[in-house]
């Protein structure tokens, strides 16, 4: 569907757009490209880990692209030589476009420009340093698709709108065959500490720790199989969200055949806290002293 993508300036220079389909900026107001560097390139390591001859992303959720082209930058700054190959996952091909028509990208280097003008328009872009590639549709049937091909990546960006406007990339059963396209020593992040999130995360096998919050009061999480190199004092659930783990608030989104609106999954989720024996979430937050 046609879109009037107005941009809007974000505490850091930054521009990103509002969604009229799911009422929310694609960023926080602190700024598009530091949450892009701090939300998603430095919890999953890529700084540490551009010196490895090759990398490759998934980007779940490619939006307008800032995510993927800063991870680009940040890699080729520690290392130009580094082989990059990603892959990135979005539901509508004008997002990307009208970044480039906006001029959204102005201020990085010509190649880097060129490289995101392919993605938008192409949905691919190969050179001697990267092998990328933007597929068009829905998540939920494209993730089994780059499973399927072997696709292993290092580090991995969830990065749907919030799960009460976007369900359906937040299930059980869709984070489970995100997980599966992850390295064994590879990183997922996303800017999400739901309680519903993270059950899935841990569902799927994965470890799971805080990022710190960025542009919002609330901290991000980082996942994967093996988090000894990031666990930390600053980085391991508190008491509080561990807590916050056994409330009705954990209740994941479920979506067996992962074809289901994502109205008829938040029923299916808000069904299932009403027969749950969980703690209720608004004993937690007393507990807590927490304010709705």
């Amino acid at each position: 569907m046609n879109q009037d993508f107005t941009p809007q300036l974000t505490a850091d220079g930054s521009q990103t757009f509002f969604s009229e389909e799911f009422n929310e900026l694609f960023h926080s107001h602190f700024g598009a490209r530091q949450e892009s560097y701090f939300k998603y390139v430095v919890p999953t390591l890529l700084i540490e880990k551009a010196e490895s001859p090759i990398l490759r992303l998934l980007d779940v959720c490619y939006g307008l692209g800032y995510n993927t082209a800063t991870a680009i930058q940040k890699i080729w700054e520690v290392n130009p030589n580094c082989y990059i190959e990603v892959v990135g996952l979005e539901l509508n091909p004008q997002v990307p476009q009208a970044a480039i028509k906006h001029n959204l990208f102005d201020t990085l280097n010509i190649d880097l420009i060129e490289i995101l003008t392919g993605l938008a328009f192409e949905y691919q872009v190969q050179t001697e340093q990267l092998k990328s590639t933007l597929i068009i549709g829905d998540a939920r049937e494209k993730i089994s698709q780059v499973y399927q091909s072997g696709f292993k990546a290092d580090a991995i960006f969830l990065d749907p709108f919030s799960p009460p406007q976007c369900p359906h990339l937040w299930t059980i059963e869709f984070i489970k065959l995100v997980s599966l396209c992850l390295q064994q020593d590879g990183l997922l992040a996303t800017y999400s500490c739901a309680a519903a999130v993270r059950t899935a995360l841990l569902n799927a096998g994965l470890s799971i720790a805080a990022t710190p919050p960025i542009g919002r009061k609330t901290p991000g999480t980082i996942a994967g199989f093996s988090l000894e190199r990031y666990l930390s004092k600053e980085t391991q659930l508190s008491q509080q969200e561990k807590e916050h783990l056994q409330t009705r608030a954990a209740v994941p989104y479920r979506d067996p055949a992962l074809i289901d609106s994502p109205s008829a999954i938040i029923q299916r989720r808000e069904s299932e806290q009403q027969t749950s024996n969980l703690e209720p979430t608004s004993r937690w937050r007393k507990r807590w002293r927490m304010v709705n």
